[in-house]
C-alpha cells in the first residue's frame, strides 16, 4: 500500500524544518561510537571499580573486555503495581545474559511517581518535572561509560518518556525498553465511573467507593484503563523500541519472562560489537516519531503524549509541532474503544487482537512507515504475536487477521470514527488541544459564560455549593509549567460529567493537563500562552462568553477587542505552589521550562 500522502507531508516537513539540528545530533552521535566497547578506553582503576562487586565469571568477562556488558536502568519500586514486577528483572537479565556469553549489570535506577497516588494532591506539581529528573537520573546511570547497550526498565506516565529522552542523549547506544504488562482485569470500568459519579453526587460513601477502587487496582501491573502508562507501551511498540506483541502481556507468567529473555537477546545482537549495530539515535527519527503520533490516534491515547512526544522529537534533534498532530488526526482513524474512549480495558483490547492487528491494519493501510526496529525486521515483525511452545521456547506467529471483539478494535474499513478524535484549537486565547473522541457529537461546540477559577479546588467547592445551573465554560488557570508545575486536573472530571449528564453544555478551559483519563466533557487543555507568563487566559473574568469548539478549532473570548485588549492579566499570588512536599526543591524547573506547546520541558533543542 501507498504511504498516505498527508502522512508523507508532515514527516517531510518535520525533516525539513529539523534539518540542521537533526545533522548536528546524527554527527554527535557518530562521534560518541566507539570501535569497540568504551569501558577499555578507561584506567585500570576505573575498570576494576566498574566490576569490583560482580559474579566470578561476569568479572572475568569484563576483565577481558571482549564480551558485550548490559547498562540496566531500572525504575523499580513496590509502591508503584506497574513497576513492582521489576524487582526480579535484573537477575533474570543477568541470568540470560551470562547463558548468551555477556555481562550486565544495573547501571542505576531513576524515580517512579505515580499520579494515580497524587492525583488532585500537591504531589501531583512535581509530576511532569519528574519526567525530566527521570532522564537526568538516567544520564548519571548511563555516565559510567561501560555499556554497550542498554536495558531500560519503566512502564508508567512519566518514566517512560523520562527514560527515553535519557536514552536519545546517549543515542549512539542501543536501547530496548523492556514492559511488565499490565494487571488482571478487576471492577469494570464503567463500574468505576458510575461509583465515582454517585460519590461526587453525594449519592455514594467512602467505604463504597474505595471498594471499587480497591478491586480496579488490585494487583501488580499497570492500570488497566488507557491511560498514559498504557498509552506508553503502545508508543514504544509501534516506535519499534520494543519487541513485538509484548506491550500487554501479564506481569509474572512464563510469557513474560520468556520475552524479557528475548530482549536481552536483541540488545546484544545490534551493539557496536556485532554486525547490526542499531543505535537508538538512529530508530528514533522523523518517520518513528510519526508512526508515534498515528499510534495515539488510532487509539485514543493519552494527551499527555502532546507533551511528551514533543520532547522526545527534540532530544533526537526534531521539531515536532501541535500542527503536525492535528493534520495526522484527520486522516488517521479511531480503531479502538477502551476506557475512558470506551468500556473495554487494555486487557481486552490485547484479546481482541491488540497491537498486531493494529500495527498490520495500520501498515496495510499505509498509514506507517516501516522503520528500524530493536526486533531486526522492520515493522513487518509486528503483525505477529508471540507465544510459548510447548518447550518453553519464544516464537511469533502471525497475528489475527479479524477483529475478535470488534466492540474494542475495529480494522480500518470501519473505524469507530474516520478520524483521530484531537484537534488543534486556536484564538484570541492562544492555542490549545482538544481530545474529542470520547466527546458526544452534539458537544463539539460550546459557547457559554466563563466561570473562572485559579485552582481547581475552587471549582469543586463551587460545585458542593451548586453554583453551577446553567450552561458554563469552567476556566482553571495559573495551572501552566512555570505556574506550579502543570497538575493534571482529572479530579475535576466527576463534577464536570454530572453537570453534562444534567444537561448542561459544559466546557473546561485550562493551561494545565487532564492526562490520559480525558473523557466526555469537552477540554480545551495545554493552552499556551499559559496564565503565569501573561497568557490571554489571564484575562479572563467571570460572564464572559467564552466558545470552544473543535469543529471550527475556535477557542475565543467573545469579548468587545477594545476592551479585550484594554485588560491587564489578574494578579494571582503563586507564593503557595512555591514550597510544601518538595516544591521548594523544583523551582529551577519552573523558572526554566519551555511553553506546553514545546514539550514543557528544561532540555532544549540541539543547538
Amino acid at each position: 500500500m501507498a504511504l498516505n500522502p498527508t502522512l508523507a507531508a508532515v514527516t517531510r516537513a518535520i525533516d525539513e524544518r529539523s534539518r540542521a539540528t537533526r545533522e548536528r545530533y546524527l554527527d554527535r552521535i557518530a562521534q560518541a561510537r566507539s570501535s569497540g566497547p568504551r569501558r577499555n578506553r578507561l584506567s585500570c582503576g576505573n575498570l576494576a571499580h566498574g566490576f569490583a562487586a560482580c559474579a566470578a565469571l561476569d568479572k572475568q568477562r569484563l576483565r577481558d573486555g571482549v564480551a558485550p556488558n548490559l547498562g540496566i536502568v531500572t525504575a523499580y519500586n513496590d509502591m508503584l503495581s506497574a513497576h513492582q514486577p521489576y524487582e526480579r528483572y535484573p537477575a533474570l537479565i543477568r541470568a540470560a545474559a551470562r547463558a548468551l556469553g555477556a555481562t550486565a549489570e544495573v547501571a542505576g535506577g531513576a524515580p517512579a511517581m505515580c499520579d494515580g497516588v497524587t492525583q488532585g494532591r500537591t504531589g501531583m506539581e512535581l509530576s511532569l518535572f519528574s519526567r525530566d529528573t527521570i532522564a537526568l537520573a538516567s544520564g548519571v546511570a548511563l555516565s559510567h561509560d561501560m555499556f554497550d547497550a542498554v536495558l531500560f526498565l519503566g512502564i508508567c506516565d512519566k518514566i517512560v518518556p523520562g527514560l527515553l529522552i535519557a536514552a536519545l542523549h546517549f543515542g549512539h547506544l542501543p536501547a530496548v525498553f523492556v514492559p511488565a504488562g499490565p494487571m488482571p482485569s478487576g471492577a469494570s470500568n464503567d463500574e468505576k465511573a458510575r461509583v465515582r459519579q454517585r460519590y461526587a453526587e453525594g449519592l455514594a460513601t467512602q467505604a463504597e467507593l474505595l471498594d471499587v477502587e480497591a478491586r480496579s487496582y488490585h494487583a501488580p501491573g499497570t492500570c488497566t484503563f488507557y491511560g498514559t502508562a498504557n498509552s506508553n507501551q503502545m508508543l514504544m511498540e509501534i516506535m519499534g523500541l520494543q519487541l513485538p506483541g509484548s506491550s500487554f502481556v501479564h506481569p509474572d507468567t512464563e510469557l513474560r519472562d520468556a520475552l524479557t529473555a528475548a530482549a536481552v537477546e536483541r540488545a546484544l545482537a545490534i551493539t557496536a560489537l556485532g554486525d547490526s549495530y542499531l543505535p537508538v539515535g538512529r530508530i528514533i527519527d522523523a518517520r518513528a516519531v510519526v508512526n508515534g503520533v498515528v499510534g495515539l490516534h488510532a487509539t485514543g491515547g493519552s494527551t499527555n503524549h502532546l507533551l511528551h512526544l514533543v520532547a522526545i522529537a527534540r532530544a533526537a534533534g526534531l521539531e515536532l509541532r501541535l500542527e503536525d498532530f492535528d493534520a495526522l488526526a484527520r486522516v488517521v482513524p479511531l480503531l479502538a474503544r477502551v476506557y475512558p474512549n470506551g468500556s473495554a480495558d487494555v486487557n481486552q483490547f490485547h484479546s481482541a487482537g491488540g497491537m498486531g492487528f493494529l500495527i498490520a491494519q495500520l501498515l496495510d493501510a499505509g498509514l506507517l512507515h516501516d522503520i528500524a526496529t530493536v526486533a531486526g525486521d522492520g515493522m513487518e515483525h509486528y503483525r505477529r504475536a508471540p507465544l510459548l511452545k510447548a518447550d518453553k521456547s519464544l516464537q511469533w506467529t502471525a497475528s489475527t487477521r479479524e477483529s475478535l471483539d470488534a466492540a474494542t478494535l475495529r480494522p480500518v474499513t470501519n473505524p469507530f470514527r474516520a478520524d483521530g478524535g484531537l484537534r488543534l484549537l486556536t484564538g484570541n486565547l492562544g492555542r490549545a488541544v482538544i481530545k474529542v473522541s470520547a466527546v458526544p457529537d452534539d458537544r463539539l461546540g460550546v459557547e457559554a459564560p466563563a466561570r473562572v477559577f485559579d485552582d481547581q479546588d475552587a471549582v469543586q467547592k463551587a460545585f458542593d455549593r451548586g453554583e453551577f445551573t446553567e450552561d458554563v465554560v469552567v476556566v482553571v488557570r495559573y495551572q501552566g509549567p512555570r505556574a506550579n508545575g502543570m497538575p493534571e486536573l482529572h479530579k475535576l472530571t466527576p463534577a464536570l460529567g454530572v453537570l453534562q449528564g444534567r444537561g448542561l453544555r459544559v466546557a473546561l478551559v485550562t493551561d494545565g493537563r487532564m492526562s490520559g483519563a480525558s473523557g466526555k466533557v469537552p477540554a480545551a487543555i495545554h493552552l499556551t500562552p499559559e496564565a503565569a507568563c501573561g497568557g490571554p487566559i489571564a484575562r479572563l473574568r467571570d460572564g464572559d462568553r467564552v466558545r470552544v469548539c473543535a469543529l471550527s478549532g475556535q477557542i475565543e473570548a467573545l469579548v468587545d477587542a477594545d476592551e479585550w485588549n484594554a485588560r491587564t492579566p489578574a494578579a494571582v499570588d503563586l507564593a503557595p505552589n512555591q514550597w510544601g512536599l518538595g516544591r521548594e526543591m523544583f523551582a529551577i524547573f519552573r523558572a526554566q521550562v519551555s511553553a506546553a506547546d514545546t514539550g514543557a520541558t528544561i532540555f532544549g533543542a540541539v543547538e
